[in-house]
């Protein structure tokens, strides 16, 4: 099974996937889990250079060069990381996948939201998640939160408000697209009823029976 986490940086997703994680081994100890990222990856050093490259406040990148090294480092990724990992029947958990591509580059940067979709398509084949929670959080309340908690930030991160607002934009119009995949998460509440909500819907939701009822061979009530 795949799922991923999305929202705007700040809201909270690399905490919520840790946490998570810790819950689901103490509730469901025969899940074989793999946690990953994007940019980047789990034991992807390939990936995680790319990754090095484009959030370094140092880089100068234009928009289609930062599309394409997002791209390259996410074919990488999937090749050494999510597909062997489906195929072995794992439980993959993913910080930013596809849509934080199109969030990101599309709409807030601008690039032409066909060449997105053709580019995605022919370098993720058919890897779509299963479930997608995204993180509810406002622009204005990521940003707090970014200021209070991050010493330093890195070159998404210190985009403009504005930049983050598309960005958020953005999130809401592939929500609309696609309801039956997404599951939202009120990220404004603390960290342990985020927590409740998100395992809640994950382990009541079908898929994740479905998942268990085949793959897994024991569950602890």
């Amino acid at each position: 099974m795949f799922i991923t986490f999305e929202g705007l940086d700040g809201s909270g997703k690399t905490t919520t996937i840790g946490k998570l994680a810790q819950e689901l081994h103490k509730k469901f100890p025969e899940l074989n889990l793999v946690l990953t990222r994007e940019p980047g990856g789990d034991k992807v050093p390939e990936a995680e250079r790319i990754r090095e490259i484009i959030l370094d406040k140092a880089s100068d990148l234009s928009d289609m060069a930062e599309a394409l090294l997002y791209t390259t480092s996410r074919r990488v990724h999937l090749e050494k990381v999510v597909w062997p990992s489906l195929k072995e029947k794992k439980f993959v958990i993913c910080d930013r996948y596809i849509d934080s591509f199109y969030a990101y580059q599309g709409y807030a940067r601008g690039l032409d939201l066909d060449f997105i979709k053709q580019i995605t398509t022919l370098v993720i084949e058919d890897a779509i998640p299963d479930l997608t929670f995204f993180m509810e959080f406002t622009p204005e309340e990521a940003h707090k939160r970014r200021e209070e908690t991050r010493l330093v930030k890195d070159r998404m991160e210190n985009e403009k408000m504005a930049f983050h607002e598309k960005v958020y934009a953005g999130y809401k119009e592939l929500i609309k697209q696609n309801p039956e995949r997404f599951i939202l998460i009120d990220a404004s509440k603390t960290m342990q009823e985020v927590l409740e909500e998100v395992f809640e819907k994950l382990t009541n939701h079908p898929k994740f029976k479905e998942y268990c009822n085949k793959y897994v061979k024991s569950q602890s009530n």
